[in-house]
């Protein structure tokens, strides 16, 4: 499957529909783009999300809500 797609001033694309359905991407998704330089090709990689848990029977900290933040972001890029 093959799409053509311009580039933006801001040097974004847009994924295509059939393109997106076929891989499960939706809004908010968190994708992985790697050059691949030995077949000269950009690949995209749709990452599995995890929800984030936080207790609520108690107050709970603007640094806790920063962490779990910061723990699914670093698993996003690793």
């Amino acid at each position: 499957m093959e799409e053509i797609v311009k580039v933006t001033r801001n040097y974004q694309v847009t994924i295509p529909a059939p393109i997106r359905s076929k891989v499960g991407i939706k809004e908010g998704d968190i994708v992985k783009i790697i050059y691949d330089e030995s077949e000269g090709v950009i690949k995209l990689v749709p990452l599995k999300r995890r929800r984030a848990t936080i207790r609520v029977d108690r107050k709970i900290s603007v640094e806790e809500i920063e962490g779990a933040i910061g723990e699914l972001m670093d698993e996003a890029t690793s």
